[in-house]
């Protein structure tokens, strides 16, 4: 017992048995559909050892790995990402080990580099992972990926389809023929003028029918796919949330089965802006020092979904409304989606008009569109999946309401007139306040207010009028 004056004795600590830290061996492998290259790299040493290639084979790559691990030892493989597709990390991953696939042109290289060998590839690959210096692409289950391997197919289909037509046009261009109609090429009345086309030499008769039955054929197969594509959706895990993407004005079955295959689990990604980049609508930037210059969208992502988007932009073109259709598939969606979707068509039809308003070019005013519209199916798709939306603010002001909230962007405000859904300011006595629609990223409002409008309006108040 200490008493008051005597030296304090040292307190005993309890040394706890605790186990030896775990060894972390970086696999990686260059696979191929025969073989593939090992190489290992171990945390806390500089050393990256060559395995030698063994067989392609899912067993030969779990002997392999039971050599290399044991008690104690965890393994990280690594392989890029090819036309050997996902099997390999599934399998390693339901092993539970830890598997990632690469994305190849993210794999940092030396410039001077002319030596590519499948030892020096799977030896890179592993001692990148040991820096922490590589990307990884998301990894679908199996179901994902044959649902998408189902959308690349009809979007094949849909090529070879264009591909045959700009064949026949081709046929018709050499020989001088040109459609008298007004209207859009494969039309009823065109394909009627196609049908009652005379030619005098029977090569070119012969040529023509041959033509017409290969377009035919691709239009039946576009067909047939995409009916599959349909009667897969009530069994998808997310069929949730292809449903609520079909609320947005542009989207149907097709394009939102599309969109949310490409994508996969949307959660994933933070914020729009992420999502937007994924997808290469962001504008490329070459900027130094006080110098920043913005290009054309760097169109670095998933082509795919962003061929959608921008089908989907078009839709955006004309006032706010909600048809016969439309109405239809919101039916039974959670209001907080149709609430969403409505506010989606009164910002980007306003944003529509606005750019068409200053002149800009359609391809420029679309792609804009298309860019915000992929923040609106990031949070529709979001709420879809049960995920709360991050609370968004202006700079330096308080929080502000929300699409879903009382009064606030609801399907009820369809009744408002043209000029006010497109943004413009709402006729009224002077200073009334019309409702406003609040969205996930403030943007400046169209009509009233625009920068184009703004070195007018400072000129008048510093008393220097249109004249001078």
């Amino acid at each position: 017992m200490w008493k008051a004056g005597s030296p304090r004795p040292r307190q005993q600590t309890k040394v706890m048995n605790q186990s030896p830290p775990r060894r972390i061996k970086h696999v990686g492998l260059d696979v191929h559909a025969t073989s593939h290259a090992v190489a290992v790299a171990e945390s806390g040493t500089e050393e990256v050892r060559y395995h030698g290639e063994i067989p392609g084979t899912p067993e030969a790559v779990d002997k392999i790995l039971r050599k290399l691990g044991g008690e104690g030892v965890e393994l990280r493989v690594c392989y890029e990402a090819g036309p050997t597709g996902y099997g390999l990390a599934r399998h390693l991953l339901a092993r539970g080990i830890a598997c990632g696939v690469v994305a190849p042109g993210l794999i940092p290289r030396k410039g001077g580099e002319r030596v590519k060998t499948n030892r020096l590839d799977a030896q890179r690959l592993a001692r990148l992972s040991r820096a922490g210096e590589l990307t990884f692409v998301h990894v679908p289950d199996a179901g994902d990926e044959a649902i998408r391997d189902l959308v690349r197919a009809r979007m094949s289909a849909v090529e070879d389809l264009r591909r045959q037509r700009q064949r026949l046009l081709g046929l018709f261009l050499r020989q001088g023929r040109r459609y008298p109609g007004t209207g859009r090429n494969w039309t009823r009345a065109h394909m009627a003028y196609i049908a009652g086309m005379e030619w005098e030499r029977e090569e070119h008769r012969f040529l023509c029918q041959e033509m017409l039955q290969a377009i035919d054929t691709e239009q039946a197969r576009v067909d047939r796919l995409a009916a599959a594509l349909e009667s897969r959706l009530p069994g998808w895990r997310w069929a949730s949330v292809v449903g609520a993407l079909r609320c947005l004005r542009g989207f149907d079955t097709v394009s939102a089965m599309t969109m949310v295959a490409e994508v996969g689990d949307f959660s994933r990604f933070e914020s729009p802006e992420q999502l937007s980049a994924y997808m290469g609508l962001v504008p490329g930037e070459d900027s130094t020092g006080s110098r920043r210059v913005q290009g054309s969208i760097t169109k670095t992502g998933n082509a795919a979904c962003r061929r959608t988007l921008v089908e989907a932009a078009h839709h955006y073109r004309c006032a706010p409304a909600v048809g016969e259709k439309l109405r239809g598939r919101q039916e039974g969606q959670p209001e907080a989606v149709v609430a969403h979707a409505w506010g989606a068509q009164v910002r980007l039809c306003g944003r529509f008009a606005h750019l068409k308003g200053q002149h800009k070019k359609t391809v420029v005013v679309v792609t804009a569109v298309a860019r915000e519209l992929a923040g609106f199916v990031w949070a529709v798709a979001m709420l879809a999946m049960g995920k709360g939306l991050p609370e968004r603010r202006h700079r330096g002001a308080a929080p502000r309401a929300r699409l879903g909230d009382a009064g606030v962007g609801t399907p009820g405000q369809a009744e408002k007139t043209k000029a006010e859904s497109i943004g413009e300011k709402p006729a009224g006595p002077r200073g009334a306040k019309g409702p406003r629609v609040y969205v996930l990223r403030p943007f400046e409002k169209a009509g009233a207010g625009s920068p184009g409008e703004r070195p007018a309006r400072r000129r008048v108040a510093e008393g220097r009028g249109s004249n001078g």
